[in-house]
């Protein structure tokens, strides 16, 4: 159930609403949205008219709503607004523009790092990718640098300027990878790692989460419902391909998530076609059908020598295919007025 209060009303009249709530039994999550301040009534199962009726009552309250998804705090149902996230540089995810996250599946060393991120930046990434923790199917793959690669994400942020989305993989990791990064990622195979989930929602820090290797939307959206429950409201949705019978890619790219997504939530939503695909050769004509899709944005793996990466070289692009990626993108977002998001800021 979700509790609208009046645009105006007195932080006294939207503090009783919230008192009541709790004294009922139920739990509460607030959002504060450029407008309304909106409640969540959280464990409600009967007696949804009577709550309704009480609730409404009050004043400052605007209107009460019963929510019939099972994501109730992501629904779009209960949304004043899609939600857009926004970044320590100004930038915005979700609002309006195409933003492209890019670089390394790893973190190498410093040197191809930052030759890396200097080259994504120009040619109009908005954000620089690249993962200090990885998890391997193997326990003999490479599993990243730690720390170590932290601290390098932070120098190439330093020189360039780009904000920084790298994975998290254990609740007790939050904390050091916080102070890092600008986005967490969780991972698929994290996406149902519900105490991951729990901690990265108490995090200020942007949280995307990527969906499961054969997780239903609705048990994605129910992954995200964890995040905003806990407190943290700035989710991105990411679709990298899930699992099916398939096997001449690496993933099957669901591109019908990314429309479906945003008519039943309110969050922003980012595809992977480096994961999805599995092969450097599709990952621009994916690239551009997410566009098309309605995507807010890319996270794309580009590498300086694809054939040396030690994670994922298959699938990463090269920096001059990349360039021809953005080249080949620009023209879809512009099409569908949803500009590429560097082009934007340079046109201001």
């Amino acid at each position: 159930m979700i509790v609208v209060i009046k645009r105006g009303a007195s932080a006294e009249e939207a503090r009783t609403v919230v008192e009541k709530i709790k004294a009922m039994g139920f739990d509460v999550n607030v959002s504060q949205g450029a407008e309304r301040l909106i409640i969540g009534v959280l464990g409600v199962r009967e007696n949804k008219d009577t709550l309704a009726a009480q609730l409404g009552s009050l004043a400052g309250v605007e209107r009460v709503m019963p929510i019939s998804k099972s994501f109730k705090l992501v629904s779009r149902e209960g949304a004043h607004a899609d939600t857009i996230v926004k970044l320590a540089n100004g930038a915005e995810i979700g609002g309006g523009l195409v933003h492209v996250m890019a670089g390394p599946c790893t973190v190498e060393g410093r040197d191809m790092l930052i030759e890396t991120a200097k080259w994504v930046q120009a040619c109009g990434a908005t954000l620089l990718r690249g993962g200090a923790f990885k998890p391997s199917t193997s326990p003999y793959s490479f599993q990243g640098m730690g720390k170590e690669g932290l601290e390098i994400l932070s120098e190439a942020r330093a020189l360039t300027g780009l904000p920084i989305i790298t994975e998290v993989l254990d609740p007790r990791d939050v904390a050091s990878v916080e102070a890092h990064a600008d986005i967490l990622q969780i991972g698929a195979r994290n996406m149902q790692n519900f105490q991951l989930l729990k901690e990265v929602a108490k995090s200020r820090k942007p949280v995307m989460l990527k969906r499961g290797l054969s997780a239903t939307i609705e048990e994605w959206l129910l992954a995200a419902e964890y995040i905003y429950a806990g407190g943290n409201h700035d989710v991105i949705m990411c679709e990298r391909g899930i699992r099916t019978f398939e096997t001449t890619t690496r993933n099957t790219l669901d591109l019908s998530a990314v429309p479906l997504v945003k008519q039943l939530s309110h969050l922003p939503v980012v595809v992977d076609p480096s994961h999805a695909t599995g092969k450097w050769d599709l990952v621009t004509p994916m690239a551009r059908a997410a566009v098309a899709a309605g995507a807010d944005g890319l996270i794309i793996e580009v590498h300086p020598k694809p054939s040396d990466a030690l994670k994922d070289g298959f699938e990463s692009l090269t920096f001059n295919k990349f360039a021809a990626m953005m080249d080949a993108v620009r023209p879809v977002a512009s099409a569908i007025g949803r500009p590429v998001a560097s082009d934007a800021a340079a046109a201001v």
